[in-house]
Formats: C-alpha cells, structure tokens, sequence
C-alpha cells in the first residue's frame, strides 16, 4: 500500500491546495487522541519594541478567514497585538507527532461574535472577565476572590452578565500555514503553505 502523497510525505500531509482543509482534518484527529486540551496554542507576540511572549491559549473558532481566540484586551498579549498585529500560533499534538505553525495578522472580531461566544461560557467565566485585571498585579490572592464575589452579587442573575467591553476575540488571518510530522533520526516531514500577492496558497518542502 502506498503511505505517501504525490510530494512523497507521509499519507497524513494528504494532497490538498487548501490548508485549512488539512488543518481541519488534523485537529479533528486531534480531538480524537489528545487527552486534554487539544485546542490548545502556543500563541507568540511582540511588543512594538521587538520583545517577544509566548504563552498558552484556546482556539474557540476557525473557518476560511482564520483562527479564534479570547481575552481581556488591556492583558499584555492585547496591549502587544495593539501595538503589533503580526502574531503567531503553534499547536503541538504529542500523541500524533505532528506541530502546525501558524503565521499572521490579528485583528478583533465583531461584536455580534464575541457576543455570542461570552454567552456561551459558564456562569464563572463570565464574571471572572470582570473580576480579573487579567496580567495586573496582585496584592493578594484574597483580593481577586473579594472581587468574584463582589461582581457575584452585582451580576447574580445567571442568564444577563453582559460582556466587558475589555474582553473580546481576536483572528489570525494567516500568511504561512506549515505542517510538521516528526520523524525518525530528527529528519522531520515539513509542508508549508503560504499566501501569494494573488491570493492563491502555494505549498513547498521544507528540510528538516
């Protein structure tokens, strides 16, 4: 049986001109074999002045116009993506072997979406939006749990705790989508897809 595609890769890399297609098909696979969190990204920004931070997020949402993610706006990944829009993501799936790097431009989704995504979430996330002066200092632990409890009592009707207006979704429209598979003797498989001035996906190898 033949277990490569028409570039030679393994059969997982598939034959498609589309990366989202392939994505969508990997995180499915995902799903179905990481034990936690397979939505989960190591997202990378910059400050205006070039310092980078790297740090853990959850992908909520992607279709052909990029890929979703929540948070507090005034955190230091929303004052970075304020000041520098270019961002990057990177899942690893440890039980497949396989890493996509994803890279972009972010920008806030609409408000109807985010909206609707802060609707969806637990009563205690909701008001942890609130409560949380997300990358703040803190003076004590006992401080943000006063704060709980205080927008507890003011938002006690479970079913209408309006969105903060610092807590929103941002999109990484991508520029370059690359698949990685791991291989034996650190000679990895690579297939990166990225985005020509016409607006056409372009594929090449890539050397381990």
């Amino acid at each position: 049986m033949n277990q490569k595609n028409s570039l030679g890769l393994n059969k997982c890399f598939l034959d498609l001109n589309d990366p989202f297609e392939l994505f969508e098909k990997w995180f499915v696979e995902a799903k179905n074999k990481e034990i936690n969190d397979p939505n989960a990204l190591a997202l990378g920004t910059a400050s205006k002045e070039g310092i980078p931070s790297v740090r853990m997020v959850l992908l909520k949402g992607f279709d052909k116009n990029g890929f979703v993610f929540y948070t507090n706006l005034n955190s230091q990944k929303g004052n970075e993506i304020k000041e520098n829009p270019v961002a990057t993501m990177c899942f690893h799936w440890k039980s497949l072997l396989r890493q996509i790097r994803i890279v972009g431009t972010l920008s806030q989704v609409d408000e109807k979406t985010a909206d609707d995504y802060y609707n969806s979430r637990a009563y205690e996330s909701r008001i942890g939006a609130w409560a949380s002066k997300q990358s703040t200092v803190l003076n004590s632990r006992d401080e943000l749990l006063e704060s709980l409890e205080n927008f507890k009592k003011k938002y006690n009707n479970k079913d209408e705790v309006p969105r903060p207006k610092h807590w929103s979704g941002w999109i990484l429209k991508p520029s370059s989508i690359e698949f990685w598979l791991d291989g034996d003797n650190r000679i990895h498989e690579r297939l990166k897809y990225t985005l020509d001035k016409k607006n056409i996906w372009t594929k090449a190898l890539l050397s381990p």
